[in-house]
C-alpha cells in the first residue's frame, strides 16, 4: 500500500539518507546512533496522527449550576512543525468556549490542542481544526480559538525576521456573532478589540 508505514528499521535508514545527501557521512562515530534518536524524536513531535479529538472531549460535567457564561484557557504552550519545511513553530494558544450545559476538564483542553498541533501543520489550519473539533464535539454556544506563534521557516532560514509573530483566530457562534461576548475574551487575554472580523 502507498501508504502503509515503514518499519523503524526502513525509517532509520532514510535518515541515514538525508545525512548522506547534506555531505555527512553516518557511519563516524558521532552519527552512527542518530537515526534511532531521530526517529524516537519523531514519535513525539508527530504523536498527534494517532491522537483522537474526540476521546479527550467525550468526558464533560452537566452539574455545574447552570453555568454558561466563557470558559477561557489561555497561554496553552504550544508546539509544532511547518508541512512546508519540517520545522518548528512555537508560541500559545487560547481557547475559549460558552457551554451548553456541559464543561470539559481544563487539561482536555490542552490535550486537544497537542493533538492537531503534533502534526505536520499550518497555522491557519491548525487553529480551525481545534475551534471545528470543540464546536462539533462539545456543541457549546460559542467557540474561539487565538493562536500565536513564531515560525522558524522565517525565524532562521528565508527572510530570517526572528521577532515576528503571526496571530491567527476562529470564532463560532456567540463570540463571532456577539461583540460584547468577543470584547469581552479579547480584554482578558490581553489582544487588539480588531481580531474576530472578517478574517476570522
Amino acid at each position: 500500500m502507498a501508504n502503509e508505514r515503514p518499519t523503524d528499521e526502513q525509517a532509520r535508514e532514510y535518515i541515514r539518507g538525508l545525512l548522506r545527501y547534506i555531505g555527512e557521512d553516518p557511519d563516524r562515530e558521532g552519527l552512527l546512533d542518530t537515526p534511532r534518536r531521530v526517529i524516537k524524536s519523531y514519535a513525539e513531535h508527530f504523536a498527534g496522527y494517532d491522537g483522537k479529538p474526540e476521546e479527550h472531549l467525550k468526558k464533560t460535567f452537566e452539574e455545574v449550576e447552570g453555568y454558561d457564561e466563557l470558559v477561557l484557557i489561555s497561554d496553552i504552550e504550544l508546539h509544532s512543525h511547518c508541512e512546508h519545511h519540517m520545522v518548528p513553530f512555537v508560541g500559545k494558544a487560547h481557547v475559549a468556549y460558552i457551554p451548553n450545559g456541559r464543561v470539559v476538564g481544563l487539561s482536555k483542553i490542552a490535550r486537544l490542542v497537542d493533538v492537531y498541533a503534533k502534526r505536520l501543520q499550518v497555522q491557519e489550519k491548525l487553529t480551525a481544526q481545534i475551534a471545528a473539533a470543540i464546536r462539533d464535539i462539545l456543541e457549546p454556544h460559542g467557540v474561539a480559538v487565538i493562536i500565536q506563534c513564531q515560525h522558524f521557516c522565517m525565524c532562521y532560514r528565508g527572510v530570517r525576521k526572528t521577532g515576528s509573530w503571526t496571530t491567527t483566530s476562529r470564532l463560532f457562534g456567540e463570540f463571532l456573532e456577539n461583540p460584547a461576548a468577543r470584547m469581552e475574551l479579547l480584554t482578558l487575554i490581553g489582544m487588539p478589540r480588531s481580531i474576530g472580523g472578517a478574517g476570522s
